[in-house]
């Protein structure tokens, strides 16, 4: 005989989790776990606007194995049906959580405190959350959580005595849904392949960059060095003088090639307009770097006159920001290049508040370390000739992003094309 299952949790699940799959994945999640469930109630939309709403009993063997179910479909948006506030512990040392504690996911997430919701804010993935209490000893009676504010904290700047939440209690995600199939990025964006139709796809990403910037959001790119290898340099700098580019992330080598064709009109010693290697073309990309380092960086070469077209050059003029992010096979590096990676990090934190959407090209190190920081809200776009930089970025948590495989000089000055002729998409 089977040994009874008597640990029991109720939870329950709102929204479009139907359409999303959400309520498919809950009940998987607890199979697979070796778990049972009960379907206790069950309401569902009767329009595509409507949300639906389920009430289920999960049994388990044992508490372990009952919490372990819990904490997977906690990432899902099932909550325990019996609320609690949320609970926290002070960090005992710097540089580190407490053992228990809760790991963000990019989803918007809300903590219990008072028997208030609060939203979590600066929302990022692989973080804990930090809590600004006024007194962190004494419990907040009802009503009164609205005042706190919680928010997500890297682990490599957590203080001693900073409230970390720990647990999963008192802490609910509201995963992205699909309320209708209406755009890409919700029909297209779980799929990465070559034979998505281009066109469509341009199109869309191209009404997307639209209506971000008439809601009054930035749209962030994250560039490779390939966009100045394939011939792409005035599509981007076309893009920044529509208005249609407004934070530029990338590493060293984007900001050299771009300089090195700017001064010598060749990219990694090729020569961009024949496509052959120019004579001791191999030494352009340092002489460029060396250039540039002893005018004392980017900004000093333009007010120079010596740097006067390119990707940088029309970020400086345009007053664009940008974080350059080194790496261990960095040649130079130029100057403005943050070689500290934990610097660099914060840099593009900063940078992407505001941010609606991003426009992924030719990168896997920089869109992987982006998507890493960006909050599931913000939609993605990731053009790449190679799909596993889609792929890694979907395996990673970055599920909103939308692949297209492709070279990046037919696709953007196709997007170029696209947002000219266009009009405004709502």
């Amino acid at each position: 005989m089977p040994k009874p299952k008597s640990f029991v949790e109720e939870i329950e699940l709102q929204g479009h989790i139907i359409d999303s799959l959400l309520l498919p994945k809950v009940l998987d999640e607890i199979l697979t776990r070796g778990g049972a469930y009960e379907l206790k109630q069950i309401k569902l939309g009767k329009r595509q606007i409507d949300p639906s709403y389920t009430r289920i009993e999960i049994k388990g063997d044992s508490q372990q194995q009952l919490d372990d179910i819990l904490r997977a479909v906690h990432e899902h948006g099932a909550i325990p049906t019996e609320q609690h506030d949320c609970a926290y512990e002070a960090a005992d040392m710097d540089g580190a959580f407490p053992e228990r504690f809760y790991s963000t996911t990019n989803y918007r997430t809300q903590i219990r405190l008072g028997a208030d919701w609060i939203d979590v804010d600066d929302q990022e993935m692989d973080c804990g959350i930090v809590l600004d209490l006024p007194s962190p000893l004494t419990p907040l009676p009802e009503g009164e959580g609205k005042g706190v504010r919680a928010r997500c904290i890297a682990m490599v700047h957590v203080k001693k005595g900073n409230l970390i939440v720990v647990g999963h209690k008192g802490v609910r995600v509201m995963p992205a849904e699909v309320a209708a199939r209406t755009s890409l990025f919700e029909f297209m964006s779980s799929a990465v392949s070559s034979e998505k139709p281009k066109g469509v796809t341009v199109r869309e990403i191209a009404a997307t960059m639209k209506r971000t910037r008439a809601a009054g959001e930035k749209i962030l790119a994250v560039l490779g060095p390939a966009v100045v290898h394939t011939g792409s340099v005035e599509h981007i700098c076309e893009l920044i003088r529509l208005g249609f580019l407004d934070v530029l992330f990338a590493g060293n080598a984007l900001a050299t090639h771009d300089i090195e064709q700017a001064l010598f009109g060749t990219s990694l010693g090729v020569w961009l307009d024949r496509g052959l290697p120019a004579d001791e073309g191999h030494e352009h990309h340092l002489r460029a770097i060396n250039k540039i380092r002893r005018l004392g960086g980017i900004q000093a070469a333009v007010d120079q006159g010596v740097l006067k077209s390119g990707i940088m050059y029309e970020c400086i003029q345009h007053k664009i920001p940008f974080v350059l992010a080194g790496s261990i096979r960095d040649d130079g590096p130029l100057p403005e290049v943050i070689t500290d990676v934990l610097v660099a990090q914060d840099a593009m934190r900063a940078r992407i508040r505001g941010v609606g959407f991003c426009l992924m090209t030719a990168t896997m190190l920089h869109s992987i370390a982006t998507g890493n920081l960006l909050p599931a809200a913000v939609k993605v776009a990731c053009v790449d000739i190679n799909p596993a930089t889609v792929t890694k970025l979907a395996d990673r948590g970055s599920h909103q992003t939308v692949g297209v495989v492709t070279d990046a000089e037919p696709f953007l000055r196709a997007l170029v094309t696209e947002l000219k002729a266009s009009p405004l998409a709502v």
